[in-house]
């Protein structure tokens, strides 16, 4: 990773407390057959779709119009690799139940933004990655003393994403619980913090995101009881994209760890960059 002048564009910042990576922007980059890549050049744009409720992965601040998160600087560095500034990337914010649509319709090009690899989803979209793995946990209250792990959901009202992996988790396997749903993630969070709700569940990397943000209200229960690979969602067949950013991700570790370290990182957990899956 170097350096250009330490400007990611737009307001745009590695967030969470760290220090903003910089990328440098790839010249006269050598892609054919994407045409994903054929409308990025053609436009001079790239359109990224992102969380922004998500701290520590893809957050807006509404008062400062700053992106920020581990998923913000991956989708920046891919942007980067593919020689789209981070000045010309247009983040659009899309719910999780709207990620295969908005592919498939060509409303974005790429998108980042926690996006577990499933079987089912490649059949509508491609991915390249993973780029991080994580687990479904548990987030309570502070005083919730009856909640310590999943074996604890009976008669609890549990509040994911709609149309998210961990949503559907909850329905398929744990049917005593009661399942709620928002399109936001943060709505979760306010049912719960409402008492509304007695557990959000989702990938532990946002709940410990959630959690740091508001330690006297909020805790973060027992281990992870999936295993989530996040992806870089595409158009369906377009492989020479695809094969593109795997090999950036591949070919670049030390970038990878440096946006980590800027980011969930700050945390105080350590973890490898995953391998990527050339399916």
């Amino acid at each position: 990773m170097t350096g250009c002048g330490g400007d990611t564009g737009g307001g745009e910042s590695a967030g969470a407390g760290g220090d903003a990576p910089a990328f440098e922007v790839a010249k006269d980059v050598a892609l054919t057959g994407s045409p994903t890549f054929d409308t990025i050049k053609s436009s001079g744009k790239i359109r990224i779709g992102v969380k922004e409720d998500q701290p520590g992965l893809g957050y807006l601040d509404a008062a400062t119009g700053e992106r920020t998160g581990f998923d913000i600087q991956i989708a920046t560095w891919m942007a980067a690799s593919l020689g789209v500034a981070a000045d010309k990337i247009e983040f659009k914010a899309i719910p999780s139940a709207n990620r295969e649509t908005a592919l498939a319709n060509g409303d974005v090009d790429l998108y980042v933004g926690t996006y577990s690899i499933t079987d089912k989803r490649k059949k509508l979209v491609d991915f390249a990655g993973p780029y991080f793995v994580t687990g479904q946990g548990l987030m309570v209250a502070k005083d919730n003393t009856e909640i310590k792990s999943e074996k604890d959901l009976a008669g609890k009202k549990v509040c994911s994403a709609t149309g998210s992996t961990p949503i559907q988790n909850i329905r398929e396997n744990f049917p005593e619980a009661t399942p709620q749903e928002f399109d936001l993630y943060s709505k979760c969070v306010e049912s719960l913090k409402n008492g509304d709700t007695d557990a959000v569940t989702t990938d532990q990397a946002i709940l410990l995101g959630f959690a740091s943000q508001d330690p006297d209200a909020l805790k973060v229960v027992g281990e992870p009881f999936t295993t989530e690979n996040y992806g870089i969602g595409m158009k369906l067949g377009d492989t020479a994209l695809r094969t593109f950013l795997n090999k950036t991700l591949t070919d670049g570790n030390a970038t990878w760890t440096k946006i980590y370290d800027a980011t969930l990182g700050l945390s105080g957990t350590k973890v490898e960059q995953p391998a990527v899956n050339q399916y």
